[in-house]
C-alpha cells in the first residue's frame, strides 16, 4: 500500500487516482469539481466523479446523491474588487440528512486525513441538504 496515504483513524486509504485528480485540478485546471467516496469494501477513497472545467457549481450540486455522503471539491474561480482574477478551492463534506447513520460516522471520522492529503484546499464546509452549500454560501465565504 506505498502507493496509498492510510487515514490513521478509520484505516481508510486515500488512492493515488485521488491525489492525481486534485493536482490535475489544483494546477491544470482540468477539472471543476470532484466527488469522492469511500468503498466500505476495500477501505478506500476513491474518485466517484470528475466535473470538466466548463462545468459550474449547480453541476457540482446535481452529482451528489440524495441519499449518500461524499466529500467534494470545487475551484471556484472570481474576480475581486480589484479586478484581478482568483481561484479558492472549497472541501465539502455532504452527509445528507436522508443517508445512514453508518455512513454519516465514517464520513465524519475520515474527513480529516482526506483533508490532509488534499493539499491546497482554501475552505471548508459541511452540509446536510443543498441550502448549506448554495452558491450564496459560497460567495459569502469569500468575503
Amino acid at each position: 500500500m506505498a502507493m496509498a496515504f492510510k487515514m490513521a483513524t478509520t484505516g481508510m486509504w486515500v488512492t493515488e487516482e485521488c491525489k492525481n485528480s486534485f493536482m490535475e485540478m489544483k494546477w491544470k485546471k482540468v477539472h471543476r469539481y470532484i466527488v469522492f467516496k469511500i468503498d466500505e469494501g476495500s477501505k478506500r477513497m476513491t474518485v466517484d466523479k470528475v466535473g470538466g472545467a466548463g462545468e459550474g457549481y449547480d453541476d457540482l450540486a446535481a452529482a451528489l446523491p440524495k441519499d449518500d455522503c461524499r466529500y467534494a471539491v470545487f475551484d471556484f474561480d472570481f474576480v475581486t474588487v480589484d479586478n484581478c482574477r482568483k481561484s479558492k478551492i472549497f472541501f465539502i463534506a455532504w452527509a445528507p440528512t436522508a443517508s445512514r447513520i453508518r455512513a454519516k460516522m465514517l464520513y465524519a471520522t475520515s474527513k480529516d486525513g482526506l483533508r490532509r492529503a488534499l493539499d491546497g484546499i482554501h475552505y471548508e464546509l459541511q452540509a446536510t441538504d443543498p441550502t448549506e452549500m448554495g452558491f450564496d454560501v459560497i460567495k459569502e465565504r469569500l468575503k
